[in-house]
């Protein structure tokens, strides 16, 4: 069956959306002005058909018998995307120009049926648009044609006509004219409108939004800072691989994904930038890419509370997880890094120190280097020294633990 609802959807929605499923987005949006179209066929073809037969059921058969039949074409419209994307589309051209075409000589020129042909060139363009220009030409060119044809073909239609009610169809073909236009182009926004949208929160789940406004306006400029005063947190599930192994493939996804989320929800709290996760760890920085003076004090509040969220992801799957976690700060520097699949990264002293911390620290505790410690306010929070601890690639350090005082522990 085709263009079955799923869920609890708009009516609207749904119409529009018949016979789309299963295709990319972009041919989706392209078939929802296709349906559309074919709906606004349906009202006014149908509202025609009754004005007529009103008007005299005998005298306009052959005009109420091709705006039923444009009815019918319109409403299988939607079973047309099954057979081909485009087939929908075509089959609403190759109907409507000669119908009107038609109609026209049935009436003469003077009832306006000639206007709807606009429509056509329109249509084209939003149907096809760039990526068939061959058949969108065609289109524009073929209602060109049948539109001025139909005005020095058809003086006077073959069937006689009261000029008032030719008037009247003429303003009833001018306003349909003018409908369908506004409509199929405020659609054709909406939807243009929703992509942007959509494309504008997938980069802000990707990049800084300072970041996403410089590509705009400067895309072809190479994003790469220096900051003076910035700091940097890794953190890492101790034994993550048996964990893995005991949870399997699905449950180790979902953890993750629940602890992940956790961990930016609090990145967010804290007015911190995610960078990435890589498996079971996560880096996040502090200060850039707007630089704050609490930089230090930001992360340390959300390592501990990473670690209260992490306890209760463990909770919720009945298992022990430990996690090491480092801070460290220092001059970094930041910016986008590759151009297929890019990503907002960071480098730099402070960024090695900050995962040498977190590698060689203790379970359930966050290591901090010296500047960080010096960073951080200590109205909040103690120290433990550690002594001096031998740092991979950088030699003997003095480190600390961090330590929350009462009153902070009793709030995360």
């Amino acid at each position: 069956m085709i263009g079955i609802a799923w869920g609890r959807r708009h009516p609207l929605a749904w119409l529009l959306d018949l016979g789309t499923r299963g295709y990319e987005p972009n041919d989706r949006r392209r078939l929802n002005i296709i349906n559309a179209t074919a709906a606004l066929i349906v009202v006014s073809s149908a509202a025609y058909a009754l004005s007529y037969a009103v008007a005299g059921a005998h005298t306009y058969r052959w005009i109420i018998g091709i705006n039923l039949a444009l009815v019918a074409m319109a409403l299988v419209v939607p079973a047309m995307h099954r057979i081909n994307p485009w087939a929908g589309g075509l089959l609403i051209i190759s109907t409507e120009i000669p119908a009107l075409f038609s109609l026209v000589g049935l009436l003469g020129r003077d009832s306006g049926i000639q206007l709807n042909l606009i429509v056509g060139a329109a249509a084209a363009v939003f149907v096809f648009g760039r990526t068939r220009p061959v058949i969108g030409l065609a289109t524009v060119t073929a209602c060109f044609g049948a539109h001025t044809g139909a005005w020095f073909l058809f003086p006077v239609g073959a069937v006689a006509v009261n000029q008032d009610f030719l008037a009247q169809l003429y303003i009833g073909s001018a306003v349909t004219v003018f409908v369908l236009i506004a409509g199929l182009t405020y659609y054709a926004f909406r939807l243009v409108e929703r992509a942007e949208a959509a494309t504008e929160a997938l980069l802000r789940n990707i990049l800084p939004q300072v970041i996403i406004e410089r590509l705009r306006a400067r895309p072809d400029e190479a994003i790469a800072e220096a900051f003076d005063r910035a700091s940097i947190l890794f953190s890492d599930i101790q034994g993550f691989v048996s964990l893995s192994k005991s949870l399997g493939a699905a449950r180790t996804v979902e953890m993750l994904n629940d602890m992940m989320r956790r961990f930016d929800a609090l990145a967010v709290k804290y007015g911190v930038e995610k960078i990435k996760t890589i498996g079971d760890a996560y880096m996040a920085v502090a200060g850039l890419p707007e630089p704050v003076h609490d930089h230090a004090d930001r992360l340390a509040r959300m390592g501990l509370e990473m670690i209260e969220a992490k306890n209760a992801v463990a909770a919720r799957f009945g298992v022990s997880i430990r996690m090491r976690i480092g801070i460290a700060s220092g001059p970094v520097m930041a910016g986008i890094i590759g151009t297929h699949k890019f990503s907002y990264d960071v480098w730099g002293d402070a960024v090695n120190l900050a995962s040498r911390l977190e590698s060689s620290g203790e379970a359930e505790r966050i290591q901090v280097s010296a500047d960080a410690r010096a960073a951080m306010s200590e109205s909040w929070c103690d120290f433990e020294s550690r002594g001096t601890v031998e740092i991979k690639g950088l030699g003997p350090l003095e480190t600390w633990f961090l330590v929350p005082r009462a009153s902070m522990a009793a709030t995360v």
